[in-house]
């Protein structure tokens, strides 16, 4: 019998040196050192190694990995110590915090893109000449540049830059954004894992000459690839109807920018998201593809698989060049040489072989949601479809080798997708068995052929495409008929990586206990082996494992269910308010959804963009998702100005909300009606709050309307100054009390303190524990008076940074102070949370306000 070590090195080496070497990026991802305690680290866990082989010890054919781990750790630590900006050295970096004039000499080594009156390219950087210094200095290092373009003949200019392009230009530079809500995209990271530290902003063409440069080289290689992919994305458009010119570009040659937003909502809600990534089965395709050809057209087998190893290359530039098309046509190459040599081809071996090279090459692909999903997928189907289908009671091969493929995919990719979208769609296995197959292996190759044909006649590409077109209206009815199947798409808060990591380890036990006990049947069938042998632990082994998964998947979609603390977040969405409440009861309120205002004069079309940013979609609603906010139980509109629902669109489309509570006014502008005609078609609750009503949200909190007094006419009203008709209304919480005030101004202060007093004997002028300033700080309230009635002991004021109306006003700011409240901002301290829990409000701010 095997024990310990033994059976550790019965193992695929190679498998195993992979996983140590991705163990130990991990590692090094979570504790970053400095220098000296690298090298510390590398000699103590070396000699601890030495020690177990030195003196035999258990486990030591287990310690050989041990410096396979560290080395990757020292790899990946000393990469990140040299991952250091040479722009931005001392006061640099302090002084691009603010912004600092710059002038920069380089080359664009990346795709420009244009969209509207943004152009938007890498630039790396030769030479640097700060604000106030006499001479450049040489530098070689990439920065992200960013023009915002004043006149439309601009456009013309900016569409004539391209990769390779020597530029010469004038800006302002500064750091990169980090990370201003817990859990929010961290740009600033993102760029450190592409080796930019730095980004410039410009405004007009006038500050930047651009001049091509001559030669070659690999940058001019890769422009002519991006004049080939835009030909290629123009022959799209003409061969395919407007609505599938931008689905077939992405599906095609991996151009994504043109895609409908909402039907990439669409895939992604179904998990169809993979058919737009180019990756492995996209080359399956085209290398089948390739063969077959090569096979009608009389060649042999040798020049077939001679032929697609050369193409391989070819496609992978073509359609991108993305971590998953990378890592798919290396493993092709590799498989169709060992098939040529006719060597043993091994797919594990393989897909280490090259995630190990790709890591090497580069150690930040590791935190690449691409990479990982691409990897893992293949390592799934790879080991576990032949387990798998083996169990699976179905007589017809191409069957069950589908049914197979599709629960070891999703099974796989499961955690990852709820890690990194927050969502995961129950009948995503539903339209993967019946789109996949009709789009990987019709539409892909149909539209492929079509496309070329294309660009030798525009008629015979129509032609082609015709039966394309066909098909895809019918996909597109399909996935439209599945999307609308809300009920079964399910939201899952950002799970831990113990969590994940336990799904692998219970769903791998699970497989394995079933295949143990399919074999120990079908021996104790044919007389080999006795019922009764093995005990009883053998045959808890599957509920066992089975309940594990139960489990898991139960505290996963709601781990804060026994938690019994409440919070209430003002969420930094810019100039604009948004607040998220978590009741002790487990209830979800939001007030308002932030938005982003839009100045834009007639004429000004041409500065739209394809896909702007958006808080509601981009921001509000990806947090919501992280926190596992599954419904939003009440939502309040204070009123109806921009920056405060403009957000709410994207909530109402993506998120279920149960009613909602307005001022009982309306705005006639096109986003409010918008958004109530969303509310109306998903029939949720349209509730007009007046002073006076009560709206309980549990044993611990409850929602009291101050203001205003004819909020509850049964007619809505017209009223288009909206900040004096906000929802003014108290928030109780387990004993504190948080004073929401929308933008109400100082004549609406004035008219409740008088209100309260006359009605209430002054009873609910009481302190309060947090006041939400109004209208981000203008002074056009927070009065004296106000402040004095109220006496909060925190104030907080939402409010962007930078804003164009220069929130807050220093007097309201020294109003606070004077009454002194602690002042908290989200252009200073990012999002403010406050943790109800035992008596106690704790204050978390995600900046520390400097």
């Amino acid at each position: 019998m095997l024990i310990g070590s033994e059976r550790f090195m019965l193992l695929k080496p190679i498998v195993v040196y992979c996983w140590a070497w991705v163990f130990g990026y991990a590692v090094a991802v979570r504790l970053p050192l400095e220098s000296v305690q690298t090298v510390r680290v590398f000699i103590a866990v070396l000699v601890t190694a030495a020690v177990f082989v030195i003196f035999r010890l258990p486990w030591r054919h287990a310690a050989y990995v041990v410096p396979v781990a560290l080395a990757a750790f020292c790899y990946y630590q000393w990469t990140e110590q040299h991952n250091v900006s040479e722009l931005l050295s001392g006061h640099e970096a302090q002084s691009a915090a603010e912004g600092t004039a710059v002038r920069l000499n380089g080359r664009i080594t990346s795709a420009v893109s244009v969209d509207g009156d943004k152009v938007s390219f890498v630039l790396k950087v030769s030479s640097a000449q700060f604000d106030g210094e006499q001479k450049e200095r040489n530098i070689n290092e990439n920065v992200q540049v960013t023009v915002r373009l004043l006149e439309q003949d601009e456009q013309l200019i900016a569409n004539g830059w391209q990769r390779g392009d020597e530029v010469s230009m004038s800006g302002e530079l500064k750091l990169p954004s980090s990370a201003r809500n817990f859990g929010g995209f961290d740009y600033r990271k993102y760029l450190h894992t592409q080796r930019i530290h730095a980004v410039v902003s410009a405004k007009g063409t006038e500050q930047i000459g651009v001049s091509e440069r001559k030669g070659w080289d690999w940058v001019t290689l890769l422009r002519e690839n991006d004049r080939l992919r835009n030909r290629l994305g123009n022959t799209a458009d003409r061969l395919f109807p407007g609505e599938q010119g931008g689905y077939m570009k992405s599906l095609l040659i991996g151009l994504r920018v043109d895609m409908d937003p909402y039907e990439f909502q669409q895939f992604s809600r179904l998990g169809l998201t993979h058919l737009l990534a180019i990756s492995g089965l996209h080359v399956a395709v085209f290398v089948s593809v390739i063969l077959w050809i090569a096979r009608t057209a009389g060649a042999t087998k040798e020049t077939g698989l001679l032929v697609a190893l050369w193409l391989i290359p070819f496609y992978v530039l073509i359609t991108g060049g993305s971590p998953s098309v990378i890592r798919a046509g290396i493993m092709a190459m590799l498989a169709l040489y060992a098939a040529r040599r006719q060597w043993l081809k091994d797919g594990l071996h393989l897909v280490c072989i090259v995630g190990l090279g790709m890591l090497i090459f580069n150690p930040y692909y590791l935190v690449d949601v691409g990479f990982q999903l691409s990897f893992l997928v293949t390592l799934g189907l790879i080991v576990a479809v032949p387990v798998v289908s083996e169990l699976l009671p179905i007589r017809s091969s191409m069957l069950k080798s589908t049914v197979a493929v599709t629960i070891v995919s999703q099974a796989v990719s499961f955690p990852l997708s709820v890690y990194y979208f927050n969502q995961f769609s129950l009948i995503s296995w539903i339209a993967n068995m019946v789109l996949v197959p009709v789009v990987s292996f019709v539409v892909t190759p149909l539209g492929s052929g079509a496309l070329l044909a294309g660009e030798l006649s525009i008629t015979l590409g129509k032609w082609l495409a015709w039966p394309v077109v066909w098909l895809n209206r019918i996909n597109a009815s399909m996935v439209d008929m599945l999307d609308r199947l809300s009920r079964f798409h399910l939201i899952w808060p950002t799970p831990s990586i113990w969590w994940i990591i336990g799904w692998y380890l219970a769903i791998w036990l699970l497989i394995a206990a079933i295949v143990r006990r399919r074999r120990s049947q079908k021996l104790i069938e044919a007389k080999l082996m006795l019922e009764n042998s093995g005990g009883w632990l053998p045959k808890l082994a599957i509920p066992l494992y089975g309940m594990t998964a139960a489990a898991l998947l139960v505290y996963g979609y709601s781990p804060d269910r026994w938690d019994r603390s409440g919070i209430v977040s003002f969420i930094d969405v810019g100039q604009g308010d948004a607040i998220w409440v978590r009741t002790p009861d487990d209830r979800n309120v939001l007030i308002d959804g932030g938005g982003t205002v839009w100045f834009r004069k007639q004429g000004d079309e041409w500065k739209e963009r394809g896909n702007p940013f958006e808080v509601g979609d981009k921001l509000l609603v990806p947090l919501l998702k992280k926190r596992g906010v599954h419904q939003i139980d009440t939502l309040i509109m204070t009123h109806q100005d921009a920056d405060h629902i403009g957000g709410l669109q994207a909530v109402l489309e993506q998120i279920p909300v149960k009613q909602i509570v307005f001022n009982g006014t309306y705005k006639r502008n096109a986003g409010t009606v918008k958004l109530l005609q969303t509310a109306m078609n998903k029939r949720i609750p349209l509730l007009a709050a007046n002073r006076g009503d009560r709206l309980r949200l549990g044993g611990d909190t409850e929602l009291q309307f101050l203001y205003p007094t004819d909020g509850g006419e049964e007619e809505i009203r017209e009223q288009s100054n909206q900040n004096n008709a906000s929802l003014v209304f108290m928030l109780s919480m387990s004993g504190f009390r948080f004073l929401m005030t929308g933008d109400m101004e100082k004549q609406e202060e004035e008219d409740l303190l008088t209100l309260m007093r006359e009605d209430d004997s002054g009873n609910a002028l009481q302190d309060v524990d947090v006041l939400k300033v109004a209208h981000h700080g203008s002074k056009t309230s927070t009065t004296e008076e106000w402040l004095s009635v109220w006496r909060p002991k925190l104030a907080v004021i939402s409010v962007g940074v930078s804003n164009i109306y220069r929130h807050p006003a220093a007097e309201v700011v020294d109003r606070i102070i004077a009454q002194n409240s602690q002042l908290l901002r989200t252009d200073k301290h990012g999002e403010v949370q406050m943790i109800v829990k035992n008596d106690t409000l704790r204050v978390l701010t995600k900046l520390n306000g400097n």
